[in-house]
């Protein structure tokens, strides 16, 4: 469990790496509105995340099956995106895809090989 432990403290501050990394970048080259709704996106993705590992922490002890409660977050959100004029759907979107970019960069960095001898 130690290892699960540490996986997934690792992916939270990878995740608010990439975050923090992205909002800055889309700061400058964008404005601060757009920013604003990636942060939100991010923000949704990183709550969504500590679901989801909640959720895989009580697979096999007390339930048998992931539940779904945590795609209601992502369908909430989108749907305030659609009707609030202030919000943008394709910059939370991506803000919300940030955790699965943590994700593959430590899928990458697992899988090549380190040159520590």
């Amino acid at each position: 469990m130690q290892e699960y432990y540490s996986l997934q403290q690792e992916l939270l501050v990878a995740t608010l790496a990439c975050t923090g990394i992205i909002f800055i970048s889309v700061w400058i080259f964008y404005n601060l509105n757009i920013a604003l709704n990636y942060l939100i996106g991010a923000c949704t993705g990183v709550v969504y995340l500590r679901m989801l590992a909640k959720d895989v922490e009580r697979l096999g002890n007390e339930k048998q099956r992931l539940s779904k409660t945590r795609f209601a977050l992502f369908i909430g959100l989108i749907i305030i995106a659609t009707q609030w004029r202030q919000l943008h759907v394709i910059p939370i979107f991506l803000g919300f895809l940030t955790y699965k970019a943590a994700l593959i960069i430590y899928t990458v960095r697992t899988t090549l090989p380190s040159d520590s001898k």
